[in-house]
């Protein structure tokens, strides 16, 4: 359930119905010949195939998240990690605020981890909701897939090369894109 179909009242019945929801949460940046919204694209695909047969909402994907290694690109937002957490606690609070109790957020950007502590620090704080956060790619039946193809899944490479991610005017380029060094990327300024 695409909570861009429901109005306030939908909204309202499927929470005393139901009190589970999934907030996708992703990233603006470089990937290379892929959309700026790749991780955006991931997290919110992947909500929608999950809640479909479940009939869960799926509240609106959130574009931006933590990314200061890729700052240089044109195109790259970048949120502070302030930023993030207080738009996440707000966003949380209101799903709450709505009769949610049980809230999944799947993550499409790894630079978005830190909003996993914070997923346990509002369990905590509220003692009535349960908050769970998840990435994409980390769920076992997916990692066990992408190690078996090729260990080197990661970031802007074939993993996260889809259909819905290409742009027809930027091809893939040919051979294969060699691993980056993320720590030494991460470490530097």
């Amino acid at each position: 359930m695409n909570v861009a179909n429901m109005n306030w009242r939908d909204v309202e019945a499927a929470a005393a119905r139901d009190p589970r929801c999934i907030l996708p949460i992703g990233s603006t940046e470089q990937h290379a010949q892929l959309s700026l919204c790749v991780d955006m694209i991931l997290a919110e695909k992947v909500s929608r195939d999950a809640a479909e047969p479940l009939n869960i909402p799926v509240f609106p994907v959130m574009p931006y998240g933590l990314a200061p290694y890729f700052n240089a690109y044109p195109g790259t937002i970048c949120l502070r990690v302030e930023t993030l957490m207080a738009v996440v606690r707000d966003v949380v609070a209101s799903l709450r605020r709505s009769g949610f109790r049980q809230i999944l957020i799947v993550n499409g950007h790894g630079g978005n981890n830190p909003v996993g502590a914070l997923a346990q620090e509002l369990m905590a704080e509220y003692g009535d909701i349960s908050v769970k956060f998840h990435n994409w790619w980390n769920a076992p039946g997916t990692w066990a897939k992408a190690q078996s193809i090729d260990k080197t899944g990661s970031h802007a490479n074939w993993m996260e090369n889809f259909p819905w991610t290409r742009l027809a005017h930027a091809p893939a380029p040919e051979g294969e894109k060699p691993m980056v060094d993320m720590a030494l990327m991460k470490a530097s300024p």
